[in-house]
């Protein structure tokens, strides 16, 4: 399998760790989606399939461990842990519940681009195919022409409502943050500059609403997720 086709889940409770290893990723041509805990990717992982899990082993509630078991019963998804702790029996304990690698932190993102690409390499994975419609109520969305449809007429999105579509079409019923909006979008920043665009990223998304939503007030379609961003629901 080809960085291309591979679905990659990072776990990790330190926020700064998910967006350095979701942007390196993403830069080397994976598509990346993020939990914060272990909670946030039970849910993930029951309405979406991924090729490979990058597991935080200390997290807050549910340890990576833990999670790493459950997933190991359920499914031969590959996973790989991460943690601080590097010692030979924490080691023997992730590979016993059933992780296939183990990396501890501090370490090189090139080696666990590696590493990765190693595991995907040796386990056999399934391509799982995105639709090519999604259906929005009354409307149609092609993800492979990302254009929006109303029976049989096009409506007519700009650029920027059609980047924000095409990426909230790209992992439906997950939550994308604005951060990661305003990377795919181009206009990163930090500071007075990040909170622009976060703003921007807020009026464009208001103004998507006007145009697929029946009631722009109570979205149906473009939900706004508490503390993680915006999810692309659909029926």
């Amino acid at each position: 399998m080809s960085s291309q086709d591979a679905h990659i889940l990072i776990v990790d409770d330190d926020e700064r760790i998910r967006s350095l290893l979701s942007r390196f990723l993403r830069r080397n041509g994976f598509l990346v989606s993020c939990a914060r805990d272990a909670a946030q990717a039970r849910r993930l992982l029951a309405g979406l399939e991924f090729d490979l899990v990058v597991l935080d082993v200390m997290m807050p509630g549910e340890d990576g461990f833990s999670l790493t078991r459950f997933l190991r019963e359920r499914s031969d998804m590959p996973v790989l842990l991460l943690t601080a702790k590097g010692e030979t029996e924490d080691r023997i304990t992730g590979l016993e519940s059933g992780a296939d690698d183990y990396l501890p932190k501090p370490f090189e993102p090139r080696e666990l681009l590696l590493r990765i690409a190693a595991i995907l390499r040796r386990v056999p994975v399934a391509e799982m195919a995105q639709p090519k419609f999604l259906t929005l109520g009354m409307l149609r969305y092609d993800t492979e022409k990302a254009e929006l449809w109303q029976g049989d007429s096009p409506l007519r999105l700009t650029g920027t409502e059609q980047a924000l579509l095409r990426r909230l079409a790209a992992t439906p019923g997950q939550p994308v943050s604005r951060t990661e909006l305003i990377e795919d979008l181009g206009r990163g920043g930090s500071g007075e500059e990040s909170e622009n665009s976060e703003r921007a990223i807020d009026v464009q998304m208001t103004r998507l609403r006007r145009k697929i939503e029946p009631d722009p007030k109570e979205p149906r379609f473009l939900q706004t997720v508490r503390g993680a961003g915006y999810m692309l629901v659909t029926d």
